[in-house]
């Protein structure tokens, strides 16, 4: 696993000059078609039912844990390391959130029909061990659903398909703790007597740069990546001159491929 990218914002809403406009990137991504579309199909991998109890690690603004209590009845309880999003959680409607670590969930075992975190294990320091809270945590016979980009499926159309390359690299290795673990889930859950795994690939394609958050900050990835010592500062204003170029001629595309993973634990002997 991929763990010497660096700490991502979403790891430190908290301590950000302006917390509030993490949120503001929440509810920009919620109102894509493709997230929307993406975390709904999420949802009914839960297979809840009503009168469940579900638990979503990683909340955010806790939108997607308001939408399942409403849709299929299930009680939800959210958490977050951030008080910023809790509190937007609480202010939403989700009466049960709590601030939390996923490396050392505060509930009990088998305490939860389902659970399931969404763009979580690419941002913390240790995914197997939230993975493996998420299942202590699920009764036997219940569910697991992780979802996350892979940005080693990334491709970018600009003139040099070289520096392109190495942009797009910056972001899957350093660029994010865990950028390219999500092909891999269905692994880990196997590896873990996990039965029942189903694993869909949802391909984000953007056309407009302005769409899905400015494509998650894309037009900044090279200086990023000059300002750490990973690209010559003459190759990020390159690589800015031909993203500009690119969408000045109508053939900007940029995509990137999440993968949805679900499976169930097995029953008790």
């Amino acid at each position: 696993m991929n763990d010497h990218g660096v700490a991502h914002g979403f790891t430190s809403v908290d301590t950000q000059p302006r917390p509030a406009e993490w949120v503001e990137v929440l509810d920009r991504l919620s109102a894509e078609p493709f997230y929307a579309t993406y975390k709904q199909r999420l949802q009914e991998f839960l297979r809840a039912e009503p009168g469940g109890l579900f638990l979503e690690v990683g909340a955010g603004t806790g939108d997607a844990a308001v939408a399942l209590r409403s849709r299929n009845g299930a009680e939800v309880v959210a958490v977050d390391s951030s008080l910023t999003m809790i509190a937007q959680a609480r202010d939403r409607g989700l009466p049960r959130a709590a601030v939390a670590d996923g490396h050392r969930l505060p509930f009990a075992a088998g305490r939860f029909d389902g659970a399931w975190a969404d763009r979580v294990l690419q941002h913390v320091v240790e995914p197997a061990r939230v993975l493996d809270e998420l299942l202590r945590v699920v009764r036997p016979g219940g569910r697991v659903v992780l979802a996350d980009p892979d940005y080693d499926t990334q491709v970018l159309d600009i003139d040099d398909q070289e520096l392109a390359r190495r942009v797009l690299r910056f972001r899957a290795d350093v660029g994010l703790r865990n950028g390219s673990l999500a092909h891999r889930h269905a692994g880990l859950l196997a590896a873990r007597g996990i039965h029942d795994i189903t694993v869909e690939a949802w391909t984000l394609v953007v056309r407009d740069p302005s769409a899905a958050d400015n494509v998650m900050g894309l037009r900044t990835w090279a200086h990023t990546a000059a300002a750490r010592g990973y690209l010559d500062p003459k190759d990020a204003d390159r690589f800015v001159a031909q993203f500009d170029d690119a969408v000045r001629a109508g053939r900007f595309t940029y995509a990137v491929t999440f993968f949805l993973t679900a499976g169930t634990l097995p029953l008790s002997d």
